[in-house]
C-alpha cells in the first residue's frame, strides 16, 4: 500500500504526522511511503532524514493525496482535498465528527474509509494509539510553563539574605491527563498545588503527585466508561462554582482543563471570580478554542482582564512540536499496525476489531459509526 503524508497547513502548525523513525517501521512492514516536501521541518526533521528512512519526498501535494491508499495527517482535510482522494482509500486524522457533518458526508460519498483519532476508545489495549491522551499530557506541561512566563513571581519558596519568598499557589481544575501532568509539572517547579475534579475517584491520583484535592460536595457524580467526567446538573454546577471561588481568589495561577468531547465546555471561571483575583495573576484556559472554561478568554490569544492575564493560545502540544510529533507519529503507527495484514502487506478495516469499531466513521460508502450516524440523521 502507498501511504501518503501531506504537510500540515494550519497557521503556526509545526507538528508532523509521521517522523522518519516510524516511516522506516512502516516501510519494513511492506508499505511504500510518499511524503510532501517540508513535512517535518517545523519539528526539526529534514527531508533527507525521510529519504534515508526509505520514503519518497515530492513537492506536489495534490499527488500525495491522489495517489495514496492510506493518508496519515493531524488536521482534518478540506472538502476539496476529499474530492482528490481515491475511492476506497483510508484517511486517518483528527476529524471532529460530532460537528463536521459535511466532512463526514463527503467521506461517505467519496467512498473513503475515514478514521477519527478523537474516537480511539479509552481502553488498556488502545493506549498506545490514544492521540488525545498523548497530546494532552504535553499540553499539561506546556500550560504551566506558559503561565510562569506571565506571572510576575517565581513558583518555589526561596530563602535568601534579602528575605523569604513564599511559594506561588497553582489551582488546577480538572484532573484528567492534562490536569495530572500540570499538577506534576507545577509541583516539580516548587509551587503549592491544589486541584479539583468532579470525579472524586481521581483524588488519590492528585495526592500521589503532591497536590491537595479540593473537597466540594456535589452529590452524585461519575464518569463514562471511557473515563470522561459526566456533565453536571445545573445545581451541581452552581455548587462547584461556589466551592471554587475562594480557592481561585487565593491562587496565583489557575489552569482549567475541562472539555466535553463534541460539546461546548462548561464555564468554570466567571468574570466575578476574575475580579476577585490578585492583580498579576494568570489563568490558562485549555478549552478556549472550543468555547472556553473562562469568561473573557479569547481563542488563540493572550488577553488581560481586570489585571489578570488569560492565556487561550490553544494547540498546546505544538509548543513542543518535536516531542508532540514523536508521540502522535507513534499513535498513528500503532493504529496502522493494529489493522496491518503482514501477508498481504496492507491495512484491513475489520469492523469486528474492538478498537476500529469505535474510531472508523465511514467505510464502504456508509457512515458506520452508530453515534455519528444517528447524530447526522
Amino acid at each position: 500500500m502507498l501511504i501518503g503524508i501531506p504537510k500540515e497547513l494550519a497557521s503556526g502548525e509545526n507538528r508532523a504526522a509521521i517522523i522518519p523513525t516510524d516511516a522506516k517501521k512502516l516501510i519494513r512492514a511492506g508499505a511504500t511511503i510518499q511524503i510532501e516536501a517540508g513535512l517535518g521541518l517545523g519539528s526539526g526533521f529534514s527531508d533527507e532524514e525521510y529519504t534515508d528512512a526509505g520514503a519518497t519526498v515530492i513537492a506536489d501535494r495534490n499527488a500525495v493525496l491522489a495517489n495514496a491508499d492510506i493518508i496519515l495527517r493531524i488536521s482534518k482535510p478540506t472538502l476539496d482535498e476529499i474530492g482528490q482522494m481515491k475511492s476506497g482509500c483510508i484517511h486517518i486524522s483528527y476529524l471532529d465528527p460530532f460537528n463536521e457533518h459535511s466532512l463526514i458526508k463527503a467521506f461517505r460519498d467519496r467512498g473513503v474509509s475515514a478514521i477519527s483519532m478523537e474516537m480511539i476508545p479509552r481502553s488498556t489495549r488502545s493506549q498506545k494509539m490514544d492521540a488525545l491522551s498523548s497530546q494532552a499530557s504535553l499540553a499539561g506541561y506546556v500550560m504551566v510553563l506558559l503561565a510562569t512566563t506571565k506571572l510576575p513571581r517565581i513558583l518555589p519558596m526561596m530563602m535568601t539574605p534579602a528575605g523569604t519568598l513564599k511559594p506561588s499557589t497553582v489551582f488546577i481544575i480538572g484532573a484528567g491527563v492534562a490536569g495530572l501532568q500540570a499538577i506534576a509539572t507545577a509541583k516539580r517547579l516548587g509551587a503549592k498545588v491544589v486541584a479539583f475534579d468532579t470525579r472524586s475517584v481521581v483524588a488519590e491520583q492528585v495526592r500521589s503527585l503532591g497536590g491537595k484535592f479540593l473537597e466540594i460536595d456535589l452529590g452524585e457524580t461519575g464518569q463514562t466508561k471511557d473515563g470522561y467526567a459526566v456533565a453536571l446538573t445545573e445545581e451541581q454546577m452552581k455548587l462547584q462554582l461556589e466551592g471554587q471561588k475562594k480557592q481561585i481568589a487565593e491562587s496565583d495561577i489557575v489552569i482549567t482543563t475541562a472539555q466535553l468531547f463534541g460539546r461546548k465546555p462548561p464555564v468554570l471561571v466567571t468574570s466575578d471570580m476574575i475580579k476577585g483575583m490578585k492583580p498579576g495573576s494568570v489563568i490558562v484556559d485549555m478549552a478556549a478554542e472550543s468555547g472556553g472554561n473562562v469568561e473573557g478568554s479569547v481563542a488563540g490569544e493572550t488577553v488581560v482582564v481586570d489585571g489578570v492575564t488569560i492565556i487561550g493560545d490553544g494547540n498546546w502540544s505544538n509548543f513542543v512540536s518535536r516531542d508532540a510529533s514523536q508521540m502522535y507519529s507513534s499513535n498513528l503507527f500503532n493504529l496502522v499496525d493494529e489493522g496491518w495484514n503482514g501477508d498481504d502487506k496492507k491495512m484491513v478495516i475489520d469492523m469486528e476489531n474492538d478498537i476500529l469499531q469505535g474510531c472508523v466513521i465511514t467505510h464502504g460508502g456508509e457512515i458506520v459509526n452508530e453515534t455519528i450516524k444517528n447524530l447526522i440523521n
